[in-house]
């Protein structure tokens, strides 16, 4: 069999158990007598969960994000460094000082490998100097930062 004529039959069979798994002969008016009811349902039957990305990211030291007052600081503490580190995208540069603050938590005792993560982090169009990284970090830390 060549490799069409394969896959040709193979479609045909899935589609065939398909037809065969959702038919029925029997009218559908003596299937509902027969049914069971469904299960009642009650608020109190399904509980909602804290999502465990969300504690996920506080164990990796990821603090939630800020609130209108406090992104609004961060922002204009960015831009004091840099323009171009917010560059018009709040969301962007709030999400990548939330991560420095993960890899502030990660490496506590290596301030070297926070400096150019972070500047690899902060870095787009234009490369940011490890004085600004310097400055990015002290404002990560004031603004962002769950204080420890």
């Amino acid at each position: 069999m060549n490799r069409r004529t394969t896959i040709a039959l193979f479609a045909a069979v899935i589609a065939a158990a398909g037809l065969t798994a959702c038919g029925s002969d029997k009218d559908s008016s003596t299937d509902s007598k027969n049914s069971p009811a469904p299960a009642p349902t009650t608020a109190a039957a399904a509980p909602v969960t804290p999502a465990p990305l969300a504690s996920a990211a506080a164990r990796a030291g990821i603090p939630p994000k800020p609130d209108a007052a406090t992104q609004a600081m961060y922002i204009r503490a960015l831009n004091a460094v840099s323009p171009a580190l917010v560059g018009g995208k709040e969301d962007r540069a709030v999400s990548r000082g939330r991560d420095t603050c993960g890899t502030i938590h990660s490496f506590p005792t290596d301030h070297g490998k926070v400096v150019s993560i972070t500047q690899q982090r902060f870095s787009g169009a234009t490369q940011v100097t490890t004085e600004q990284t310097e400055k990015i970090l002290t404002v990560v830390q004031t603004h962002l930062c769950p204080k420890s």
